[in-house]
């Protein structure tokens, strides 16, 4: 590999975005799925052929989507998230209905003017750390309840 030619840097970029575990998803200003990656397909159970093109409803909640959308605009609108860099935490449906806890961080995607043209997403499967997070705090909390009702607790 010539790492100073473009041909294969592009080459490069290409392979690391469609392998890639975590999910990879691009929408366009109207937020429309332009690209899916198989991370994505890995992630939610749906393959790129049925999703591109499409919104990514079928991926959020009915009750977040109004939500989201209006935030989705309002950056499309103004080019800036009050997100910023930040990773945010959210649930998600995979394409058997299932909920999992998703987390991800966005990319907004910009013209050579700087006109926001979409926004990248770079999202990955947070269910079973969220799970064994929640079965952690459930467990402190009855041990530090069993402390205060033993005799002798300090």
């Amino acid at each position: 590999m010539d790492w100073t030619s473009s041909k294969d840097r592009d080459w490069m970029c290409r392979q690391i975005v469609s392998d890639a575990q975590d999910a990879i998803i691009v929408s366009d200003r109207e937020g429309v799925i332009r690209l899916w990656n198989q991370g994505a397909e890995r992630i939610f159970g749906r393959p790129s052929s049925e999703v591109v093109g499409g919104s990514m409803d079928f991926i959020i909640p009915e009750k977040m989507r109004a939500r989201h959308w209006e935030g989705y605009f309002n950056a499309m609108a103004t080019g800036t998230t009050k997100y910023g860099a930040d990773t945010l935490n959210v649930p998600a449906l995979k394409a058997d209905g299932t909920r999992i806890s998703i987390e991800f961080s966005i990319v907004m995607l910009r013209d050579p003017k700087g006109h926001p043209t979409g926004v990248a997403a770079i999202v990955r499967d947070a269910t079973a750390r969220r799970e064994k997070e929640s079965e952690l705090r459930k467990r402190l909390a009855e041990l530090e309840s069993d402390s205060l009702k033993s005799p002798g607790a300090a």
